[in-house]
């Protein structure tokens, strides 16, 4: 496993080096935000500048050349003026699923309201909705039913969070708060992850008659 501690400590160091003061925020995502990453995950970092131009995309790329377990480096890379005017339905994740490592993402919040948060619901169940009946008819890939499984766990969070106010981020988290029928969306996705056989038929079918219940529910 890597040594997230002393890699984030590297990576301050190279970002405050490279860009100085125009660094506005710096957070970490995905499983090793949640504590649940294994020797497969990635650093996923969220980097947003004062103003990002091309020139910094590169800049920002090499810098990122010169550090560890470059391969495993992903994330988000911004300005701070794209993400105070970003879709308030993608917000909702991308605030509640970021750890801060420096700065503050607090200036989101505002934006994130109820109607934020059903577009989240809505948009998002849509998207599995498509992608589950594209994929049985064309594309056929196990590797497209694993990732709409992962996007299926965000719907279920943002369900959740429209039903109790709070965003449960560690996705074991959500079995014991969520009902049944969402609650059997998040186990067959951690199954997965865990290296589950699938079975492409049934697991396709569960989860088109999972996102086509959300679609159509009156909340």
């Amino acid at each position: 496993m890597i040594d997230l501690s002393s890699w984030m400590d590297a990576f301050l160091l190279a970002a405050e080096d490279t860009f100085g003061d125009r660094v506005w925020f710096v957070g970490l995502q995905g499983s090793y935000a949640r504590g649940e990453a294994m020797e497969s995950s990635d650093i996923d970092v969220v980097f947003i500048l004062d103003s990002l131009t091309s020139a910094d995309i590169q800049t920002y790329d090499a810098m990122l050349d010169t550090l560890p377990h470059r391969e495993k480096v992903c994330g988000f890379l911004s300005g701070k003026e794209e993400i105070l005017h970003w879709d308030p339905s993608d917000l909702l994740p991308f605030y509640y699923d970021t750890k801060p490592i420096r700065g503050s993402l607090d200036a989101l919040l505002p934006l994130i309201d109820a109607a934020a948060v059903e577009r989240a619901i809505q948009t998002g169940a849509g998207n599995v909705y498509h992608g589950c009946v594209h994929n049985l008819v064309h594309d056929k890939s196990d590797e497209m039913l694993r990732n709409l499984y992962k996007a299926a766990v965000f719907v279920v969070q943002a369900i959740c969070y429209q039903q109790t106010g709070v965003f449960v981020s560690r996705h074991k988290d959500l079995l014991s708060v969520v009902s049944t029928e969402h609650g059997r969306i998040v186990e067959q996705f951690l199954a997965l992850k865990e290296g589950e056989a699938i079975h492409f038929q049934t697991l396709s079918k569960m989860l088109f008659t999972w996102s086509q219940s959300v679609i159509t529910e009156v909340r």
